[in-house]
């Protein structure tokens, strides 16, 4: 069983990667770990007249399956029925990369859509 502390620690770490990440491609930081009855969404953003919602996936290497692919069918509904606006859904998926301190970042932009 995964140590809750731990993951929250990592999580919390992933996410400020994708932000920083994120910041420097222009969007503008509107909230983070948005909640509400129907789930959560990691990161909600703005680039330019558009509310970008991103969900942050980490994967090591050899797992199954990479961060874009485990946004699931049924993860795609709470993140929709979460966002509850009109609005454009990313998936920034993280992996380790060639050196320790500079993970691998696969941005998908319009990553899915709510119809």
């Amino acid at each position: 069983m995964k140590n809750d502390s731990n993951t929250r620690a990592a999580g919390a770490r992933y996410e400020n990667v994708a932000l920083a990440h994120l910041e420097g491609a222009g969007l503008v930081f509107i909230a983070r770990n948005y909640n509400c009855r129907y789930g959560e969404i990691d990161l909600v953003m703005r680039e330019r007249d558009t509310v970008v919602f991103v969900e942050v996936r980490y994967r090591r290497p050899g797992g199954f399956g990479g961060g874009i692919d485990s946004v699931h069918a049924g993860k795609r509904v709470r993140l929709i029925r979460t966002a509850d606006t009109a609005c454009r859904f990313d998936v920034l998926a993280i992996s380790d990369g060639v050196a320790a301190d500079s993970p691998s970042l696969d941005w998908r932009r319009n990553a899915f859509d709510a119809f």
